[in-house]
């Protein structure tokens, strides 16, 4: 016995094509439609001829009725088949196409009908109504079968009920009508119908290019993965539509931009605020991996337009990987400073063994002396003046660098900074960026020298650091504060044009400000105030030092913090 073969049973149900789904839609909603709109036509237009056809019964039986020889032949002449009522009743009744014309008096007697041999009989229906005096529409059946009827009352010359007119249009005439227009019906219905099928033809030929030919659930099952990837995503994506309005934001993207869902249907100006991360977004800025800073994020930007004028941008954090940077690069420096010492220290070391050989221990002792007593005071002297710690190391290991790439480095004599910082890490991070690129600015420069000014007003902490460098012409003194702006190479972590703009937050945040101009003599000046940057006001009034300046460009240290060297980056 051969194995039973399985069977596949067959399953009726809509395609899976969105196109095929559409279409048979639209199709059966149009032929629908269709059905429906004859229907509602029809209903009423039976009611319609009827109306008509009574109306038009009524007309012939009232022109009858006003004929002056029919009521003369009622009053004057017995009714018979020859007799002058049946002949003028007979001729109208051909005339207009009627289905009878009967005249009766008022005993109900008939003096004319289609067939003579009812006249002189009574009518089958009663005329009561007519012979009362009143007009009498119907829809009835009589001898003569079913019929459209108008009954009027016949008046003599004095204006006397005499008898009555019932004229009657044959009903299936009305119906076969009726049943006449049902083609003409049905071919209108099927050339809207065709129209619409073509039209939905068309629009599903629209939504299979648009939908890329996919199924209802393809196109689900997208929209759900699209929401589980967006929100899942580590990077953040904005949706824009083409006019520049937020319409899609994914969680990382709220996060970093630090707004909410009441953003969405706005444009970036608005959402953002004027600046450069709505105008990097916008496409105002071009480019790619365009670097911007929001609060104290710093973010890459890439954005890419759609096919319907709209575009998305996608955003990476990259703060942590700049602070890797700064990290590097205050490693550098401290190894920069670590360098010149050893070279400085072997010079001095080559120095010291060669007056030992020469016996010359005096000037051996004398020269240790010097070299120690350097280092002290210069420590002493910055950390007089500067009594936060933190910041006090930065200033001296800045200095051993700035010495060893031929700066001097000063510390004003007007500086004084207690220790009471708010926020001492923030300043920390302040100095360093204005120090770092005051050195770069002087950097070859002849009699290169940068001055590091730190004072405070009550609880507000002002800072100034000058430079001999070129300066910044007046038209792009607020260009440095813009993020990605910078005039140097970029170092190998990354890009530049980062420093300006967070010692601008940074200032901001606290309800200062930062802004440059031209120091005396030339060069840069900048100038960060800080307000509420201490603990409590000073006991007593500020001591105002003489004028001058201290040259620190000698001074150096081996322990520099390495948190201050990081904070400075």
């Amino acid at each position: 016995m051969s194995p039973s073969l399985p069977v596949r049973r067959l399953r009726l149900g809509l395609p899976r094509r969105v196109f095929s789904q559409v279409l048979l839609m639209q199709v059966a909603i149009a032929a629908g439609v269709a059905v429906l709109a004859t229907g509602l036509f029809l209903a009423p237009l039976s009611k319609q001829l009827d109306q008509e056809a009574m109306r038009r019964a009524l007309a012939i039986a009232q022109t009858t009725a006003q004929d002056p020889e029919i009521a003369e032949g009622v009053l004057t002449t017995p009714p018979s088949r020859n007799g002058p009522v049946q002949e003028k009743a007979e001729r109208i009744r051909h005339a207009t196409n009627a289905e009878y014309i009967v005249v009766l008096d008022r005993h109900w007697v008939r003096w004319s009908h289609p067939t003579p041999e009812r006249i002189g009989q009574r009518v089958s229906t009663d005329p009561r109504d007519a012979l009362g005096g009143r007009d009498v529409m119907e829809i009835d059946r009589g001898t003569l079968g079913r019929s459209a009827r108008g009954k009027v009352p016949l008046y003599d010359a004095d204006h006397r009920i005499i008898g009555a007119v019932s004229v009657g249009i044959a009903y299936d005439s009305v119906r076969a009508r009726l049943l006449a227009a049902i083609p003409g019906l049905l071919a209108y219905a099927g050339g809207a119908l065709a129209v619409g099928a073509l039209a939905a033809w068309l629009i599903s030929r629209r939504v299979q290019r648009q939908t890329r030919d996919l199924a209802f659930s393809d196109i689900s099952a997208l929209l759900a993965e699209r929401e589980a990837m967006l929100h899942g995503i580590r990077e953040g994506v904005v949706a824009l539509d083409r006019g520049g309005r937020i319409r899609l934001l994914n969680d990382e993207a709220r996060r970093l931009l630090g707004i909410g869902d009441e953003a969405v249907g706005k444009s970036l100006d608005e959402a953002l605020g004027e600046g450069r991360t709505a105008a990097v977004l916008a496409g105002r800025v071009t480019g790619t991996d365009l670097l911007t800073v929001r609060g104290q994020r710093v973010l890459v930007a890439n954005r890419m337009p759609t096919d319907d004028g709209g575009a998305v941008a996608t955003l990476r954090d990259r703060t942590e990987l700049e602070q890797l940077g700064r990290e590097l690069d205050s490693t550098r420096g401290l190894i920069d400073a670590l360098r010149a010492q050893d070279h400085e220290h072997a010079n001095r070391m080559h120095t010291l063994l060669g007056l030992l050989e020469l016996e010359m221990y005096d000037d051996a002792v004398e020269f240790v002396g010097e070299v120690v007593g350097d280092h002290r005071v210069t420590a002493e002297q910055v950390t007089e003046k500067i009594q936060d710690p933190l910041l006090a190391a930065l200033l001296v290991g800045k200095a051993t660098v700035a010495a060893e790439r031929g700066v001097a480095l000063w510390v004003s004599e007007r500086t004084r900074l207690p220790d009471r910082l708010v926020d001492p890490r923030g300043l920390v991070t302040v100095v360093g960026n204005l120090v770092d690129n005051a050195l770069d600015a002087v950097a070859g420069t002849p009699h290169a020298r940068v001055e590091v000014e730190l004072r405070t007003e009550g609880r507000t902490v002002v800072l100034r650091v000058r430079d001999t460098g070129p300066g910044i012409p007046a038209d792009q003194r607020e260009l440095v504060f813009t993020d990605g702006w910078s005039t140097k190479k970029p170092p190998a972590h990354g890009k530049r044009g980062l420093g300006l703009p967070l010692v601008r937050r940074l200032a901001e945040r606290q309800g200062g400000g930062a802004t440059v101009g031209t120091a005396d003599g030339g060069g840069a000046e900048f100038t960060v105030v800080l307000p509420e940057a201490l603990t409590d006001a000073l006991g007593g009034p500020e001591e105002e030092p003489a004028p001058g300046g201290t040259d620190t460009s000698e001074a150096g240290t081996a322990g520099v913090p390495a948190q201050a060297a990081e904070e400075a980056r």
